[in-house]
């Protein structure tokens, strides 16, 4: 791992720039010339009016019988925002803030930038006839505020602090949907500018510039006065303190959170950085004392109304951003995403009593309360509406389960299950059950979506999505695990549906079925959402080792490579990683990322959903390179970069079924590679060597009592799966001293 990157101006974007971030506040780093440029912004800056809020009528019942009779009018009257508002936004949105300019002197032009991701600090250099000057920047991971210090011998007034705000890019709109603009303030003891909001509270960017130095913060308040008084408040300790005390827990934060990331050796740069840096951006997005990550977490851009208004999308963008809390061994990071979602339950109740309205299910068992989360919603969790497939995407609300789940299952906090994850699996269960339907002994889905096929057109559904059978395996299955940790009785019904419902819908003749969107429905084109796969990966329902299923993934895969990556997004390849990681193609895995990082980030290494140049896919971009070289809106968003980082991991060590597999999604030419304090399930930290091609050791440590379940790698070895059962606290170490086999007097000898 190289904690050390430098960037090369001139950097002439917003979203080129090298990311500071804390969970609250977001610092891009940027500019050109004798201009550095420093855009701001918070994840908890929006604009709450609009939206589509769940009617009465939007039940399942109806929107089956709409979608049966083909009445587009209908479904759409119900999802749709309507005829919008005067003055009103059609959705609530993320909102663009501003920047602040250091104008220096003309003879001075930017050179580098570089981040230390040891320390969280950036330091830029600019040279001219009298020599480098060098800015230094560090965002406190404890409050919002960001501290640029200047070289010793910068002359003072030779830098112009100067205000950009959004109203100079996208005022016109904001004046459409009520806002007034920008308040100006100038004192000695604060600068900047507030910007109000209508009927949210006004957000204040407030700096102070003293000596060689800059502290600025972004703070709420009542009103403006409020917010400009809270600013000075917010900084005031800060400054009294110093820069000294300001860098020195700064980098204290960073020392003890790298103590906890997984260290990885690779013998592949590229993927060393991708990954370095994608913990190190993890950190800023999803802090444990911050604001639950959306699309672009805190880096909004000031130049633009963020794209898809940088919500909470919950089909696969939010889980992406989360992916590396995980194996990443930084678990804390999940918990203002869980307390938000349980905040919701009321909206979440209410949204599944107007989708399945039924007070009883299946006799005797008694009423739980239903869950159902819409694909797209606020931070209050108000659906953004107008796509009427993600509204009732059920597999939404089971994905946020399976990510409640896995927490568990990584930390071993029964309490958390008890309290929080069972409860919210009961709920999105009882939805399911209620969708479901008997047909003889068999169950049935009888409408569901695969999500973002065929987008929203009236034909954007089918029977046994296998999209929404994964989700409802996934739910029975630890539905029934979590009952027997909690000492409750496993209801009967999810042990008949998980041997009547089919665990993906098969399309083909006998022998020569392959995994299908719905039934009757193959993979027709290149698609962005492996929707239809996700069975293997995330949810891991299908066994890639099932004998009964080879062919059938043989064919399934060779349908999906067929149809290509001509329509695929940013986010959708590191996915695509981790499905050939399990199938034990690790030159692919690799590969992939290789291209992600060429072709979705840009030369800032800026994360982003369509393709940097034409070519590669339509999504975003022409086919052909346009003579002005003008494109559409740059579309930076987090998950597929939080994505790419835990694609490493998996490449390095995964599960399926509960066998955990090290080192069976890297390349055969990776001779020698290391990690060490990957997290698994069952609260495993896990490091392990290979050298010259061979696996020589694994080392298992436990937080609490269990059983590790290891894949053998080593070929000519007896036992395909080797079992240890471990104590809380003991460590093992296995080594190929023993590869021949392992039998219970070996087995012994190693644990003791």
């Amino acid at each position: 791992m190289h904690f050390t990157e430098q960037w090369h101006f001139p950097l002439r974007r917003t979203h080129t720039g090298m990311l500071l971030g804390n969970g609250v506040m977001g610092v891009m780093i940027w500019g050109a010339d004798n201009v550095l440029r420093v855009t701001l912004n918070r994840g908890d800056f929006w604009d709450h009016r609009g939206g589509k809020p769940w009617v009465e009528g939007m039940s399942y019942t109806n929107i089956r019988h709409l979608l049966e009779a083909g009445d587009e009018t209908g479904l759409r009257a119900l999802f749709e925002e309507g005829e919008s508002t005067p003055g009103v936004p059609r959705r609530p949105s993320l909102l663009p803030l501003g920047r602040i300019e250091l104008v220096l002197a003309s003879e001075m032009h930017l050179t580098t930038g570089t981040l230390d991701m040891r320390t969280g600090q950036v330091a830029v250099c600019a040279e001219g006839p009298s020599g480098p000057q060098i800015f230094t920047l560090s965002l406190s991971m404890d409050a919002p505020v960001l501290h640029i210090a200047f070289s010793d011998h910068v002359a003072p007034g030779s830098i112009i602090v100067k205000r950009v705000t959004s109203w100079d890019y996208v005022g016109e709109y904001l004046r459409e949907i009520s806002f007034e603009e920008p308040q100006y303030f100038d004192s000695d003891a604060l600068s900047g500018w507030v910007q109000s909001r209508p009927v949210d509270p006004p957000l204040c960017v407030g700096y102070r510039v003293d000596d060689a130095n800059l502290w600025l913060t972004l703070s709420y308040g009542e009103d403006a006065a409020g917010a400009q008084a809270n600013a000075y408040a917010t900084l005031l300790p800060a400054i009294t303190a110093g820069a000294d005390a300001h860098h020195a827990a700064t980098a204290v934060w960073w020392d003890t959170y790298w103590h906890d990331v997984p260290c990885l050796d690779l013998p592949n740069a590229t993927l060393d950085f991708l990954y370095t840096y994608g913990m190190f951006k993890f950190a800023g997005l999803t802090h444990p004392e911050g604001i639950p990550a959306g699309l672009q977490g805190p880096w909004i851009e000031e130049t633009n109304m963020p794209p898809w208004s940088g919500d909470y999308h919950f089909n696969i963008n939010v889980q992406m951003c989360y992916w590396p809390a995980y194996r990443g061994n930084r678990l804390a990071h999940l918990m203002p995403l869980f307390e938000m979602i349980a905040s919701w339950q009321p909206q979440l109740r209410q949204n599944a009593r107007i989708f399945v309205d039924a007070p009883t299910f299946n006799g005797d068992v008694p009423f739980r309360n239903g869950v159902m989360l819409p694909h797209a919603v606020d931070d209050r969790c108000t659906c953004m509406g107008g796509f009427w497939t993600g509204s009732v995407d059920h597999g939404c609300t089971a994905w946020v389960s399976e990510m409640m789940y896995r927490y568990y299952i990584y930390s071993g906090d029964v309490d958390f299950l008890r309290e929080t994850v069972y409860p919210f699996m009961l709920g999105a269960m009882r939805v399911y059950e209620a969708m479901l339907e008997r047909e003889g002994d068999a169950w049935v889905l009888p409408v569901g979506v695969s999500p973002e096929y065929r987008g929203a057109a009236m034909n954007a559904w089918g029977r046994n999505a296998s999209f929404q059978l994964a989700c409802i395996h996934w739910l029975c299955e630890h539905l029934q695990k979590a009952a027997t940790v909690l000492g409750e009785i496993p209801d009967p019904l999810w042990e008949d549906i998980r041997q009547n419902l089919p665990r993906a819908a098969l399309i083909g003749s006998a022998g020569g079925e392959e995994i299908a969107l719905w039934e009757e429905t193959p993979l027709e084109e290149s698609h962005r959402h492996h929707s239809h796969l996700a069975g293997i990966v995330p949810f891991d329902v299908l066994d890639p080792a099932d004998e009964m299923w080879s062919a059938i993934y043989e064919r399934s895969l060779r349908t999906w490579i067929k149809q290509g990556m001509g329509m695929w997004s940013g986010w959708c390849v590191p996915w695509a990683a981790m499905l050939h990681s399990r199938f034990d193609n690790g030159e692919m895995a690799e590969l992939l990322l290789e291209i992600w990082d060429r072709v979705y980030t840009n030369e800032g290494h800026g994360t982003l959903h369509d393709c940097v140049f034409p070519g590669f896919t339509l999504i975003g971009t022409p086919a052909i390179v346009p003579a002005w070289r003008t494109f559409p809106q740059e579309k930076m968003q987090m998950d597929a970069g939080m994505g790419a980082t835990a694609a490493i991991l998996d490449m390095l060590l995964h599960t399926r079924r509960g066998v955990n597999y090290i080192f069976a999604g890297v390349p055969a030419r990776w001779a020698n590679v290391t990690f060490k304090g990957i997290r698994t399930e069952g609260a495993f930290l896990v490091s392990a060597t290979r050298e010259n091609g061979i696996l020589r050791e694994v080392r298992v440590y436990s937080e609490s009592s269990g059983t590790f379940l290891l894949a053998n790698s080593w070929k000519d070895a007896e036992c395909p799966v080797l079992e240890f059962k471990m104590e809380a606290g003991q460590e093992i170490v296995i080594t190929d001293v023993n590869r021949k086999g392992y039998i219970a007097s070996q087995l012994e000898t190693i644990l003791a």
